[in-house]
C-alpha cells in the first residue's frame, strides 16, 4: 500500500508538470502574442501525446521506485526515454496530421522543459521521501536473508522504511516496540504457538503496529519470494490455482489475438532475417531447442537461429556472454533480441504464453530440481515468451542466477493477473533499448 501511494503521488506529479510544462512551451514558442485560445488548441492533441509518453516513462521504469535514486543508470534510462518521447511526438504530429497544429520547435521547446521539470521532480520526490514520511521497521529474528533485506531498506529510503533495530529476543518485546516507536515488525523466524514470545506480540496489537513474515515483506519490497524462508505450507495457501481458471482462459484468448497481430506486422522482418542467416553460411534459417513446458510437457521452442551449424553438438550449456559460437548476424539478431521472434508460433500453438516462466531445456530443469528448493513447481503454469525474472533480473547462465530467477517466478505465479501481464509485456519492449 505504501509503495502504490507513492507511484501514484509520483505519477499525479508528472501529470502537473506535463500541463505546466505546455503552458510554458505555449507562453515561450509565442512570445509576445501568447492568448489562452493557443492554449486551448494544444490541450488535447498534447494530452494524447502526454498519455502515450507516460506509457513510455513506465515502460523505462520511470515508475520503478526501486530505480529512481538519482543515479548514472536512472539519467541513462531517463534520457534514452525522452529521446523515445520526441520520436514518437514527431511521428504523432507529422506522419498522423489528424490535428490543426504541427509543433516544431514548441515540440523540442516542450520536451526540453519536461524534462527539466521532471529531474527537478524526481530529485525532490527522492529528497522528500527518502528522509520523511518512513515507517519504522524492525526485524524479530536475524539470519542472512532478513540482514540482505535490511541491506535493501537501508539502501533504497524512497521504498517509504526505516530499519530500526533486530529486537532481542530475550527481553521484553512490547517495551522495545514502543521505544522504538516501530511501526512495522518484520518475523524472520517461525513462532510457535502458543509460547512466551507470542504472547509479547499478542500484547504489541494495542500499539497499532503492521506484522509481517519475511516472505511477505520480500514480495512486498523486492518483488520475488524467498524460497529458502518458505515451507511447503506456504505454497499450499498461496499457490490457489483452482481460482485461476476464468484468468487462464481469457490470457489465452488475449494471447491469440495479440500473436496473430505480432505476426502480421513483423511478417517481413521474417523474411529479411531468413535471407540474411540463409546469405550468411547457407545453414538452416529456424532453429529447434526442446524445452519443459506445463505440467512438464516437452516441446519443441523455435528460434532464428544465432549460432554456427552444429554449434550444440554434444552436452548441453548454458550460453555464454561472448559465446564464440554466435554468428554474425545472430549477433545483431540477440542484441535487438529478435531472435525469438518465431516463438509467436509456439504461443499460437499454444506451448507457451506471452508472459509466464521462460522455459528451461530438459537437460538444465534435471539439474535445477537437484539443486533448487521447489523447483518442479515453475511447471504449474504455462511457460511463456517473456516473463517477470527476465524484466527483473539479468540473464541467467548458472545456478545461482537461475536460483534467484526463481525467485521472481514464484512471485509470478502467485500474484498473475492481466494486468500484471500487461505490465511485463510493455516493460519487455524497454529490452529493444538496451544491450546485455
Amino acid at each position: 500500500m505504501l509503495r502504490e501511494l507513492r507511484q501514484t503521488v509520483l505519477i499525479a506529479g508528472d501529470i502537473v508538470l506535463a500541463y505546466l510544462a505546455l503552458l510554458l512551451t505555449c507562453y515561450f514558442g509565442f512570445w509576445g502574442n501568447f492568448r489562452w485560445e493557443i492554449f486551448r488548441e494544444h490541450f488535447f492533441p498534447f494530452s494524447l501525446l502526454y498519455f502515450c509518453w507516460f506509457i513510455l516513462f513506465y515502460i523505462f521504469g520511470l515508475y520503478d521506485l526501486n530505480l529512481i535514486r538519482p543515479k548514472l543508470e536512472f539519467l541513462a534510462r531517463a534520457g534514452q526515454c525522452f529521446l523515445a518521447c520526441l520520436l514518437l511526438g514527431t511521428s504523432f504530429f507529422y506522419l498522423l496530421p489528424l490535428f490543426e497544429i504541427s509543433p516544431k520547435t514548441n515540440l523540442v521547446i516542450n520536451i526540453s522543459i519536461l524534462g527539466i521539470l521532471f529531474l527537478i521532480w524526481r530529485r525532490l520526490f527522492y529528497q522528500l521521501f527518502s528522509s520523511f514520511y518512513l515507517q519504522n521497521v524492525a526485524f524479530l529474528g536475524k539470519n542472512p536473508l532478513a540482514q540482505k533485506l535490511v541491506r535493501e531498506i537501508e539502501n533504497q529510503p524512497q521504498l517509504g522504511y526505516k530499519f530500526v533495530k533486530f529486537l532481542n529476543l530475550k527481553n521484553n518485546i512490547f517495551s522495545q516496540v514502543k521505544r522504538g516507536k516501530i511501526e512495522t515488525l518484520i518475523l524472520a523466524q517461525n513462532i510457535k504457538s502458543p509460547s512466551k514470545l507470542t504472547q509479547g506480540l499478542y500484547k504489541c496489537l494495542p500499539l497499532r503496529i503492521n506484522f509481517m513474515d519475511l516472505a511477505l515483506a520480500y514480495e512486498i519490497l523486492l518483488h520475488k519470494i524467498p524460497i529458502d524462508f518458505v515451507s511447503q505450507t506456504w505454497f499450499l495457501e498461496n499457490l490457489s490455482e483452482g481460482e485461476k481458471k476464468i484468468y487462464d482462459k481469457l490470457k489465452r484468448f488475449v494471447d491469440i489475438i495479440l500473436v496473430s497481430l505480432i505476426i502480421i506486422i513483423t511478417s517481413p522482418l521474417w523474411l529479411i532475417f531468413a535471407i540474411l542467416i540463409k546469405l550468411e553460411d547457407k545453414g538452416p534459417v529456424f532453429y529447434r531447442q526442446k524445452r519443459v513446458g506445463k505440467d512438464r510437457k516437452e516441446f519443441w521452442l523455435a528460434k532464428f537461429r544465432s549460432m554456427k551449424v552444429g554449434a550444440e553438438k554434444g552436452k548441453a550449456k548454458w550460453a555464454e556472454k561472448d559465446d564464440p559460437r554466435i554468428t554474425k548476424i545472430g549477433r545483431f539478431l540477440r542484441n535487438i533480441h529478435l531472435d525469438e521472434l518465431p516463438q509467436m508460433l509456439n504461443v499460437l500453438k499454444g506451448d507457451i504464453s506471452l508472459s509466464g516462466p521462460r522455459p528451461e531445456r530438459p537437460e538444465f530443469v534435471k539439474k535445477l530440481e537437484r539443486q533448487i528448493p521447489h523447483y518442479h513447481l515453475r511447471h504449474i503454469v504455462r511457460p511463456g515468451f517473456t516473463g517477470w525474472a527476465q524484466i527483473k533480473f539479468r540473464y541467467g547462465r548458472t545456478v545461482e542466477d537461475s536460483h534467484e530467477k526463481f525467485q521472481y517466478d514464484l512471485y509470478y505465479i502467485k500474484n498473475r493477473s492481466l494486468f500484471l501481464d500487461l505490465g511485463i509485456l510493455l516493460k519487455t519492449f524497454q529490452l529493444f533499448f538496451t544491450r546485455e
